[in-house]
């Protein structure tokens, strides 16, 4: 068995400055894609992955995880983070949640149903406040 194959950090660094593909990349140390987004973390070069745990707090069926409610609830917890996806899918998450917080309406989450609209609660609205922390983020830039 062979030796593994090692990513030099500084060329890593170069080739990634460079604006090098992560397949470009793989191929040029010998490497899985895998292994050059490990060795990209590890060497600090990667983004931090956002969490979206307060936008959506259930554990999402694998169906139901590119639905519209949990896209647009991901896309304004990115907003909410400081990195908010692009113009048209923002505006089309910020729709989304004003129609709901208008009407007096929050998103519910059944693993085997999936998303649906339901009537807000007392104690707040779900969306209202992933909408309000987006809304807080968007304003501060």
């Amino acid at each position: 068995m062979g030796r593994k194959a090692t990513i030099d950090r500084k060329e890593l660094a170069r080739l990634v400055a460079e604006g090098r593909s992560v397949q470009e990349l793989a191929a040029h140390f010998g490497v899985s894609e895998s292994g050059v987004l490990q060795a990209k973390r590890a060497a600090g070069l990667a983004k931090p992955m956002m969490d979206h745990s307060a936008a959506l707090p259930w554990k999402l069926a694998r169906e139901h995880s590119q639905s519209g409610p949990a896209t647009n609830l991901r896309n304004l917890s990115a907003a909410a983070q400081g990195r908010p996806p692009a113009a048209e899918r923002l505006n089309t998450a910020l729709r989304w949640a004003e129609r709901l917080v208008e009407a007096g309406l929050d998103v519910g989450y059944d693993p085997a149903g999936g998303f649906s609209e339901v009537a807000a609660g007392e104690g707040g609205s779900h969306v209202a406040s992933v909408l309000a922390a987006a809304r807080k983020a968007l304003d501060d830039r």
